[in-house]
């Protein structure tokens, strides 16, 4: 069991564990005991892609995310949010896609605003998200609103939030749009994707000893960061040929992670 990849074993829970609520190692190093399934849908949310049981988290993020909901529902053409994975039942390592989400602490947001919450399980696995980009994430496209602001600055205001990650032309409209309190700008970091989704960060939880927070972004706005970023994207620049090479990352076995995983994994 030790040897086994571990997103081959958590990947294959169904359920979370009859454990009490607590996330261990970090946000792309970890796993949750007591995890809780988001609902399939609720006054102001949808949980898509069913198949993919990624709608399990820790109590409260499935908390940030009915609050920030139903702020999102205040804004016309919105009746809430569409939420994309969150974390395995179990967290720890997924089969496909991201390296992160596996502490119950991660949230994917939908772009596309959520105008029908009675979508039927096929119809949440067929449709899609839609993007906001422009010149390959360097600017925000026409499906940009001033709604998508006003969602990431609630979700930023929120104190339990660590980071958002956005697309660097979104980030940068931002900056150019926000005229009053700038501090929750901070939180908003540039990375690559994160056009057709943004991804919400949360710290861990009060009295989760064993649960890794990430660094706090560096001080200030990070509004010249995302314009860097955005520069590079439009002039790109030459490429290093002293860089060393990637190299191919291994995936994690069951004794790369806490030694807490072993019970989130054997408990009923």
């Amino acid at each position: 069991m030790q040897r086994v990849e571990a997103k081959r074993l958590f990947g294959a829970a169904p359920r979370g564990s009859g454990q009490r609520a607590e996330p261990f190692g970090g946000y792309s190093k970890g796993c949750l005991a007591g995890g809780t399934a988001l609902p399939e849908t609720g006054p102001t949310w949808q949980a898509m892609r069913l198949s993919r049981n990624r709608n399990w988290a820790h109590p409260e993020t499935i908390d940030f995310v009915k609050t920030l909901s139903a702020k999102a529902a205040q804004h016309p053409g919105w009746s809430g949010l569409y939420v994309g994975d969150m974390s395995q039942p179990r967290g720890g390592p997924m089969l496909t896609g991201h390296r992160s989400h596996q502490s119950g602490m991660d949230i994917d947001i939908w772009m596309r605003p959520a105008d029908r919450l009675n979508l039927s399980r096929q119809e949440r696995e067929a449709i899609s998200s839609i993007s906001m980009r422009r010149a390959s994430g360097a600017y925000v496209n026409d499906n940009w609103t001033r709604a998508h602001h006003e969602i990431i600055k609630a979700a930023a205001q929120d104190p339990r939030t660590a980071r958002i990650f956005v697309f660097p032309g979104a980030k940068v409209q931002m900056c150019e749009d926000e005229k009053g309190d700038r501090s929750w700008l901070r939180k908003v970091r540039p990375w690559w994707g994160h056009h057709y989704h943004f991804h919400v960060r949360l710290n861990c939880p009060a009295g989760a000893r064993d649960c890794e927070n990430q660094s706090p972004p560096p001080p200030g706005d990070g509004c010249a960061d995302a314009r860097q970023w955005q520069a590079n994207i439009l002039n790109p620049p030459p490429p290093d040929p002293n860089a060393p090479k990637p190299k191919p990352r291994r995936e994690y076995t069951l004794a790369d992670l806490p030694n807490q995983c072993v019970a989130v994994l054997q408990a009923d």
